[in-house]
Formats: structure tokens, C-alpha cells, sequence
């Protein structure tokens, strides 16, 4: 009797320690983490992923996890973009996670903490308090490698100051593949400052801060996607940001956050040479009252040009469009300080609005000269350390 019990106990035994092992293959890997701060996190990052890709693998999230620290990445091989976090864990490993399918569930899931298992085969199971929920991951191997910032120049700038140089520029970029270079925004920096250009070869913004100290002269054109991505990732305070460049890619991180992405190799065309140096007229408006002006007026204008004509007359400007084809006409005025020769001019209204959302002022001066030259808007209050110009093309006035 002894003896069955002695081998029945060791049988007993040897079965938990074998469900035991039997599991530890199974899943090779585990972490907890809050289900809310997971979705923040990766909601910073979404943004890279595009809805139709040509590599199934562009779709996933990069899941890397190394003791208490896990870094999810996200690339559509243009941009790269990164966070870190605190999770638990004891194991270290990689795993890919379709981005879709974990968001969607993540927007439903209450805050608690969810325990990822991920088995050899990089199967995942995701448990919380009331379910278990399974996926199919992807082999990390298979994730595209990212660049490495080798021989990069480095400096450090506010965040607003970023946020702020992006808000001011990027709705004057291009939209024109045949024209690279204009679709994306173009950074000039120098010891003394930084400059922003954006065109889109009717209308130029540029944007120059003087209290960033840039380690040399040197210039490159960042796309449009991570400049959004950026502008909704990083807080509009004083945090420093860490940037680095290099021939081929930009840099930037920030506390836990960080992006890379491929630099738009092109020639930006010669800027300076298309702003007047002499505008003689100068008129100063309301900026709101010019704006909502222009946003009634243009209800009546041609949908293809958006034409709007201003006639300056002493302290009076006049709004007019029309729309030949429907038979539509709107007209208003509205007082104005002008400093030059009667004149009738006409401009695209939805380029105007968009220019006078960047202008932070109460008042804007428009600077003038004849009807086939472009006007240039300027805010009147400015920091001392920063300058704002913005340029538009006219458009020829209608008969």
C-alpha cells in the first residue's frame, strides 16, 4: 500500500509539473498593462499606420517588451513612429499585433488591468476581468527595421515653438506629387534661428524663430504626415525636444515618444525671389471682421476659384463676388485704414481665411502694390523673437 501510494503521488507529481513546463512553452511571454494607457498610447501612434497597405506586416503594431518596459512601434516605411510605457512583466520578447483589430477592442474595454500571453507560434491572449479575447499576431522578424541616426547634428528646441512653427506653415503646403519638393515643409536653419517655408505656388508662408540655436547652417523638406503626426503628439509647452537629422531621415524624440522619417530628397524652389521687397500700399483691418466678411461673401463666389475682389477706396474696402454661371452676388464693406492709391484687386477667399487663422493679432496689415502682384498679410502684434509672413498670389479680376 505504501508503495501505491508513494507512486501514485510522485505520478501527481510529475502530471503538475508537466502541465506546468506544458504551459511555460505555450507562453513564452506575459505582460500586464492598464487597458486606458495602452490605448493612449497607442492612439498617438495610429496615425502612421495607412488603411491599405502593400505589406500585410504595415498593418500591425511592433510590440517590444524587456523587463518592466514596453515599446510599441508603428511605420508605414516612410515614418516611424515610437512610445514607451510601464507594464509588468518578467519575461523579455517581441511579438506584432494587428493595429485594427486591438484598437477596436481596446476603445470598449473599461480601465482595468489586461494580461497579454503570447504563445511560440505568436498566438495572444488577451484576458481582463470579465473575458478573454484571442488574436493572431505576426512574426517580429517579418517587422521592417527602422533607420538608426548615424553621423546625425543634434540640437534641442521647445515643444510649442514646433507645434507652434507646423500650425503656422503646414496648410500652405502642396497637395502636387509632380512637384515634390512643395509638399512638405522647409526647415532653413542657422546659428541665429530657424526658418519654416511652406508653398504651394499660390500662396507662400514663412515662419522664422529667432531664439533656437541650430549647431550649423543646414536645410532639408519634411512631408506633411509626420509634421500632422507630430502636431498632435507633442504638447504645446516648454518641454525640450531632442532633434537630430542626417542626409537621409529626421529625428525627434520626446519623453517617451519618438519619430523618424525619410526627409523629401528634392530642391526647394528659391523662396526669396518671389516676395516683393517694395509693397507700397499698406491696409490694416480687423482680422475677424475681415475673416467672417470673406466667409459670407465667398458663399456667392465661382466654386473653382473662389474669387473674392477687394476695392480700397480711402477708409472703405468692399467685398464682391459672384458667380456668373448660377447667377449669384454677394457684396459687403467694411471700415479699414489704408495708407496708399485706390485699388481694386481680387484673391482667392479660402486661401485668405486660412492665412488669417494663422495670424495671431487682432489687427493685420496687408501690404500691396498693383493688381498682378501678390499681397502680403502680417500680423501687427508680434513676439520679438519670432516673424511671420505670408504671401498670396492674386487672381485676375473678372469683366
Amino acid at each position: 500500500m505504501g508503495l501505491k501510494k508513494y507512486l501514485k503521488g510522485r505520478g501527481l507529481l510529475l502530471l503538475i509539473l508537466f502541465f506546468y513546463l506544458w504551459h511555460q512553452q505555450i507562453f513564452f511571454m506575459k505582460f500586464i498593462v492598464s487597458s486606458t494607457q495602452l490605448l493612449k498610447h497607442l492612439q498617438q501612434i495610429s496615425g502612421v499606420i495607412n488603411a491599405n497597405t502593400v505589406l500585410p506586416i504595415l498593418e500591425d503594431f511592433l510590440f517590444e517588451i524587456e523587463k518592466n518596459k514596453l515599446r510599441v512601434v508603428a511605420t508605414d516605411l516612410e515614418t516611424v513612429m515610437k512610445v514607451n510605457m510601464e507594464i509588468e512583466a518578467k519575461d523579455s520578447g517581441k511579438v506584432c499585433i494587428p493595429s485594427k483589430i486591438l484598437l477596436d477592442s481596446l476603445k470598449n474595454i473599461p480601465e482595468q488591468p489586461l494580461t497579454f500571453n503570447i504563445d511560440k507560434n505568436f498566438a495572444i491572449e488577451i484576458t481582463s476581468d470579465n473575458g478573454k479575447y484571442k488574436v493572431m499576431g505576426e512574426n517580429p522578424d517579418n517587422f521592417p527595421k527602422e533607420p538608426v541616426a548615424d553621423v546625425a547634428n543634434s540640437f534641442t528646441m521647445p515643444s510649442s515653438a514646433l507645434v507652434t512653427a507646423i500650425n503656422k506653415c503646414l496648410f500652405a503646403v502642396s497637395n502636387d506629387d509632380l512637384r515634390p519638393a512643395m509638399t512638405g515643409v522647409f526647415f532653413e536653419l542657422s546659428p541665429k534661428g530657424i526658418t519654416s517655408v511652406a508653398t504651394d505656388a499660390h500662396r507662400l508662408v514663412r515662419y522664422t524663430l529667432n531664439d533656437v540655436n541650430c549647431p550649423e547652417k543646414n536645410s532639408f523638406i519634411v512631408p506633411k504626415k509626420p509634421l500632422n503626426l507630430l502636431k498632435s503628439a507633442l504638447p504645446s509647452n516648454e518641454d525640450a525636444l531632442q532633434i537630430s537629422y542626417n542626409s537621409n531621415h529626421l529625428f525627434v524624440k520626446h519623453d517617451g515618444t519618438e519619430l523618424v522619417c525619410r526627409l523629401i530628397d528634392a530642391r526647394f524652389p528659391d523662396y526669396k525671389v518671389v516676395i516683393p521687397t517694395d509693397n507700397p500700399y499698406k491696409l490694416t483691418v480687423n482680422k475677424n471682421d475681415f475673416q467672417n466678411a470673406l466667409r459670407r461673401v465667398s458663399v456667392f463666389s465661382n466654386k473653382s476659384t473662389n474669387q473674392v475682389a477687394l476695392t480700397i477706396t480711402g477708409s472703405e474696402l468692399q467685398l464682391a463676388a459672384q458667380d456668373v454661371d448660377f447667377s449669384f452676388e454677394g457684396n459687403e464693406r467694411m471700415a479699414c485704414q489704408y495708407d496708399g492709391e485706390d485699388l481694386q484687386i481680387a484673391f482667392n477667399a479660402r486661401f485668405l481665411i486660412e492665412m488669417l487663422n494663422a495670424a495671431d493679432s487682432e489687427e493685420v496689415i496687408v501690404e500691396l502694390s498693383t493688381p498682378t502682384k501678390p499681397g502680403i498679410i502680417k500680423p501687427t502684434d508680434k513676439n520679438e523673437n519670432e516673424e511671420l509672413l505670408m504671401l498670396v498670389m492674386p487672381l485676375m479680376l473678372n469683366n
